[in-house]
């Protein structure tokens, strides 16, 4: 029997199966919110795979083809949860950029423009939080894993759905978190929370990291916590050229994905072409 609309008994089931998968919680924030808008679109319309077809089209006429395939990624599933395998659509084949834009790399200068805008503000958190991504290559999900018995022992042990990872922490890093705790009065657990002792939000890191672009001089579509994980996967690989040890530190277990941050934005690449010299002058 085919569901005439998408009832909230069906998207509360899909909330527990995203619950039950041990999914963060902004994960299932984000799944929930792309859900909540296929089923605007549905509305009092019966879901058959052609309304599904028509979602998509709708969205690639809106969205980027990324952005089309993550709502779409949260669609088939929440059908296949449901038992609807039969509306399930393809997404889009997008080629592999080899090159990052530009415009959204962040350099290691404008790193240290941002920590030392940070500093001025006497915002010491968000500049000991920034430090402490870029040198390990975390993510902000794992700030949690952070804690002072890990600055102590130099080493963090990251524990996310099923999987375990140990981060290292450089030694430098390792003594400005103690000392940073201290001051804050944290003798155990998790270094990063708010005053109230809740771990810090992704959104509110985000916000604080925009307002040092000004000062910093850095344009704003470079500042966000991920590109700082960026950052640490492009300085590591250029200095040690070992992809496999790369994904090994960023938690990944596919080396394609490694492939992807550490790409540049060419110039590099076109650098080494050009000494090439396999051009010759023109003779004409």
């Amino acid at each position: 029997m085919k569901l005439a609309t998408i009832s909230a008994e069906s998207f509360l089931v899909f909330q527990n199966a995203l619950i039950n998968a041990e999914h963060s919680p902004a994960t299932i924030q984000k799944y929930l919110r792309d859900i909540s808008a296929f089923s605007a679109f549905v509305g009092d319309r019966p879901l058959d795979k052609a309304l599904v077809i028509e979602y998509k089209r709708a969205l690639v006429d809106k969205y980027a083809p990324t952005s089309v395939n993550s709502m779409l990624a949260a669609v088939n599933r929440f059908l296949k949860v449901i038992d609807r395998y039969d509306c399930t659509v393809k997404t889009l084949r997008i080629q592999r950029q080899v090159f990052r834009s530009r415009k959204k790399e962040l350099s290691r200068e404008e790193y240290f423009r941002l920590l030392e805008a940070a500093e001025r503000k006497r915002v010491p958190w968000l500049s000991m939080l920034m430090q402490t991504i870029c040198s390990t290559g975390i993510r902000v999900s794992e700030l949690r894993f952070i804690t002072v018995e890990a600055a102590k022992n130099g080493t963090a042990t990251v524990s996310l759905k099923g999987k375990s990872r140990t981060v290292l922490i450089p030694s430098a890093l390792c003594r400005q978190l103690i000392k940073y705790a201290k001051s804050r009065g944290i003798f155990s657990g998790c270094i990063f929370i708010t005053r109230t002792g809740k771990a810090l939000d992704r959104s509110n890191i985000l916000h604080a990291m925009k307002a040092l672009c000004e000062e910093a001089g850095v344009e704003r579509q470079k500042v966000f916590p991920h590109n700082l994980r960026h950052l640490f996967a492009c300085l590591y690989y250029k200095a040690s050229r070992d992809i496999s040890r790369l994904a090994d530190l960023l938690g990944h277990s596919n080396i394609n994905t490694t492939r992807i941050y550490v790409s540049v934005n060419g110039s590099e690449q076109k650098r080494q072409l050009e000494r090439l010299g396999l051009v010759i002058k023109n003779t004409a």
